[in-house]
């Protein structure tokens, strides 16, 4: 049986309202903090003492009781605070909209799949009245998203052992769950927990067993069913001792094979081989035969053992080298050009013991060519063979990289931009030859540009005219007065080319910018001038309001619409374009006080308001005298003040009342029988007329009558009626912090 909270609801009601902790609402209306309570779809009658949710379920119900009236179409909503127990981002697990006539109800709702933590609070809250009821206390609540079993491993290996020696620390990792960082875990080491562990990886430093489970909290870890494998950890093992036994030649020619053996072998052992680290496949026997026809086979050589009884070890790496690794390179460029008349120079360089060199062309050897270098006197494709006669591995041969030497038919120049160009947005730009291709006789093409790049003389011109001084492979332009269409002509011999053309249009260096009497617009008689210190004289130039076109023949703009202003200025066919100015509407509210409100201090001292938010200011008395034009003032005496406060050219006008404290009490009797006496509850100035003072008053049944902030001392209205001669009726005054007063008001008629 659910407990019955019905025989003290009134009791509850007249206490809450006498210590002045009922919440302001439309209607009277409490909701209790909801309770756990058994599952009704399961048959359990206890009541839940924490949440362990899964995939297989989240079915939970809370008891939900209140007290007062509510309004059609109102519905209870339950929600839940964050991890810590903060509603700011309250989460809605349920809402019912069929409970307005039951004060005792059950919600059955389910947890969200991120809910995870200890601090977990609930609470309902109605919406008409719109009202939020008691927070509950904080419960463990967890969504067991992972409820498997954990696999961990050491880090970086993902294969789960079942016991593992080093003689050093090592790291276990879980490897088993996407993305395992964002839970919590907790660590044990034979069997006792490691306190302060809770990383999805743990450093392991000690010998023992080592497993791990995802935290849950106390109350639901056990039933994730997250319990991992077990891994034996020794630390401190000095192993078996095993070396590769060291070999004949560590040095290798092609076609050389070298046999690897370990130093030791025991039946019982499993193999594996590595070379720089990498396992190799098939490599599982006690030797391993290096064979040096086989491309990549240098490398440092280990063998690992490993055995249900023993440590997994593994030797120290043995260096296996190619003897044949000597390098033949390409000194010339990859592609030349041949000029009638010309030789071109080829040359390679080697560190090979003891060479000797054959040239070749088009694949056939020149004969008596035997040096490093060849001068070629044909088009062909050229290349060195070098051959080893020292060394470890005499006889070895290497061929070097090709050489392409052509016999244009002409050449090809592409001209580009240096850097990223826009026309009149840059206002310099390089421009430069990019590449020299040699056309040959059947128009194919091969860049030849860092052979004869240096070779050519090169002459710049613009709108077809020769640019004085021009004559390098690039040009640097930087002013307007530059602006046309580019080419560069290049003779070399007897070759002659033109570019492609490259048209620039550079924006000038200037800047136009633009100034405003204000950047308030006050009022439709308002008149906002903008102006520049840019002499417009003979220039075509445009006002814009949001980027339109509004006047193009005034030098300044009188402003009497709202927008963003600029001016633009037609540079040489391009925009130059001004600063922007925007012009908003005047914000009365941008002028703010400091306290706000009625001034209310005890006569015989002072108070001190401060302004804020303008550009000047003057304070005034009743009479009309300037008392201050600074932002703050210090009243003495009672009256009506005005404070003028100017944002730019905008005025903004406020009254401020001063008045001293009263000094009478709340009353607790009033006699409203139109007698113009005591008819009203009237508040001192302390509580009334204040619109961060809160003022509530209830019937003795808890009803609520009245609930306002800046009251006008305007209670009982004469319309109100009152059925009995003397009516006890209750108040509660308070700011947004606290209580400020509370207690009785006697109606006698």
């Amino acid at each position: 049986m659910k407990p019955k909270r019905f025989a003290f609801i009134r009791f509850l009601t007249l206490a809450f309202l006498m210590l002045g902790t009922i919440g302001a609402s439309a209607q009277a209306i409490f909701i209790n903090a909801p309770q756990p309570t058994g599952n009704t779809n399961n048959g359990s009658t206890d009541p839940w003492t924490a949440i362990c949710a899964s995939d297989t379920f989240n079915d939970y119900f809370v008891n939900v009781t209140w007290f007062g009236t509510a309004n059609g179409g109102n519905e209870f909503i339950l929600e839940l605070s964050d991890n810590i127990g903060s509603f700011a981002n309250a989460v809605e697990l349920a809402r019912v909209d069929d409970q307005n006539g039951n004060t005792d109800f059950d919600i059955n709702f389910a947890i969200t799949t991120d809910v995870r933590g200890n601090g977990y609070k609930m609470r309902v809250r109605s919406t008409n009245p719109a009202k939020i009821g008691d927070e509950s206390p904080a419960y463990p609540m967890y969504y067991m998203d992972v409820t498997t079993n954990l696999n961990i491993s050491e880090l970086g290996n993902g294969v789960p052992p079942g016991s593992i020696c080093s003689v050093g620390a090592i790291t276990l990792q879980v490897d088993n769950i996407p993305n395992p960082e964002t839970y919590q875990y907790i660590w044990y080491r034979s069997g006792s927990p490691l306190g302060g562990e809770n990383a999805h990886t743990l450093t392991v430093s000690q010998s023992g067993i080592y497993q791990a489970f995802i935290f849950y909290g106390n109350d639901c870890t056990g039933s994730g069913n997250t319990d991992s494998n077990f891994v034996d950890v020794t630390i401190g093992s000095t192993g078996q001792g095993i070396f590769i036994n060291p070999p004949t030649q560590t040095a290798l020619c092609s076609g050389d094979t070298e046999v690897l053996s370990i130093n030791t072998t025991d039946p019982s052992w499993t193999y594996k081989w590595y070379r720089d680290g990498n396992q190799m496949v098939g490599a599982t026997t006690s030797t391993y035969t290096v064979d040096a026809s086989v491309p990549g086979f240098e490398g440092d050589y280990q063998v690992e053992i490993s055995s249900p009884s023993i440590c997994t070890e593994r030797s120290a790496a043995i260096a296996i080298t190619n003897a044949d690794n000597f390098t033949v390179t390409r000194v010339n460029d990859a592609n030349m050009v041949l000029l009638p008349s010309e030789t071109k120079t080829l040359s390679i360089s080697t560190n090979a013991i003891g060479p000797t060199y054959k040239w070749y062309r088009n694949g056939t050897e020149i004969v008596g060519a035997t040096g490093t270098s060849y001068d070629a006197s044909q088009a062909g494709t050229y290349y060195a063979v070098v051959t080893q006669s020292g060394g470890t591995c005499p006889g070895t041969i290497k061929n070097s990289e090709t050489t392409e030497v052509v016999v244009p038919a002409s050449f090809e120049f592409i001209a580009d931009y240096a850097s990223a160009y826009t026309a009149c947005t840059n206002t310099d730009i390089v421009l430069e030859v990019q590449t020299i291709n040699a056309v040959l006789s059947d128009n194919s093409t091969v860049d030849v540009t860092t052979d004869v790049a240096s070779s050519f003389t090169y002459q710049w011109t613009r709108t077809g005219s020769n640019v004085a001084g021009a004559t390098s492979s690039s040009i640097s332009l930087t002013a307007t007065t530059e602006n046309g269409d580019y080419a560069v002509e290049g003779v070399l011999s007897t070759y002659n080319t033109t570019s492609n053309t490259l048209p620039v249009q550079l924006l000038t260096n200037e800047t136009v910018t633009i100034s405003s009497t204000s950047t308030i617009y006050c009022n439709s008689t308002d008149t906002v001038t903008i102006s520049t210190t840019t002499d417009l004289t003979g220039e075509t130039f445009a006002w814009q309001r949001d980027g339109t076109d509004i006047n193009s023949t005034d030098t300044t703009l009188n402003v009497t619409e709202l927008g963003t202003y600029r001016l633009v200025v037609d540079k040489n066919g391009c925009d130059l374009i001004s600063n922007e100015i925007n012009i908003t509407p005047l914000n009365p509210d941008l002028i703010t006080m400091d306290p706000i409100g009625d001034i209310i201090f005890p006569e015989g001292t002072s108070r001190t308001v401060t302004a804020s938010g303008g550009t000047s200011y003057r304070w005034y008395d009743a009479n009309n005298v300037e008392i201050s034009i600074s932002d703050s003032v210090t009243f003495t005496e009672e009256g009506t003040y005005t404070l003028i406060a100017n944002i730019d050219n905008c005025e903004i006008t406020r009254q401020v009342n001063v008045e001293y404290l009263d000094t009478f009490k709340v009353p607790n009797v009033i006699t409203p029988n139109g007698d113009g006496s005591n008819d009203q509850w009237v508040l001192p100035n302390s509580y009334s007329n204040k619109t961060d003072v809160n003022v509530i008053i209830y019937n003795d049944k808890g009803i609520e009558l009245l609930n306002v902030t800046d009251y006008r001392n305007n209670w009982p209205e004469s319309s109100m009626t009152f059925p009995s001669q003397n009516m006890v009726f209750y108040y509660v005054i308070k700011n947004a912090n606290e209580t400020l007063k509370q207690g009785t008001i006697t109606v006698i008629r």
